[in-house]
């Protein structure tokens, strides 16, 4: 799941990584069960979202590095507390609902669920559609291009959101 050191996606923020990325199934549930890695944390708070400042906003750095590295579980509720923040039926909102998606749906892929990761990931797609291009440093051709191709061969790398303008950090 998790890229090589080699050909590892850039790292935007500089929070740690869970010990493993949730898969249903396969590994404890991290907030239900005793045993997993965020048992008992509070989810985070956000407060207000402001898409302009989207390069300077950890929790939406983190949730894209979240999402990159194979964490598809753990993205989502990243992702779904800007969610919430943004406004869920604003433009702002639905754009995030849709990176959900495309997380959810990379999961459901490495799950072997074709038909579930195909529709997630339209609806997905269709949400980042509704905001111009390069909103929030992302490019929706590339996007979806990548999409296209991960769902076509199971031996491509899942999707890999490059923001534009966005700092980088050592790992």
């Amino acid at each position: 799941m998790r890229s090589s050191t080699l050909d590892a996606p850039p790292r935007y923020s500089a929070r740690a990584f869970p010990p493993y990325a949730y898969v249903p199934g396969r590994a404890p549930h991290p907030t239900r069960d005793p045993q997993g890695h965020s048992y008992g944390a509070r989810g985070e708070n956000v407060g207000t979202f402001e898409p302009g400042s989207w390069a300077r906003n950890e929790c939406f750095l983190f949730a894209v590095d979240l999402l990159n590295h194979g964490y598809w579980w753990e993205a989502h509720e990243a992702l779904e507390a800007l969610w919430v923040a943004a406004g869920r039926h604003t433009p702002e909102g639905y754009f995030l609902q849709g990176l959900i998606q495309l997380g959810v749906a990379m999961l459901k892929r490495h799950q072997h669920m074709q038909g579930a990761a195909r529709r997630l990931a339209s609806d997905g797609l269709a949400k980042i559609a509704a905001v111009p291009n390069g909103f929030m440093g992302i490019d929706q051709a590339d996007v979806r291009a990548q999409v296209a191709r991960c769902l076509a061969d199971d031996a491509v790398p899942a999707l890999q959101v490059r923001l534009a303008g966005a700092a980088t950090h050592e790992r």
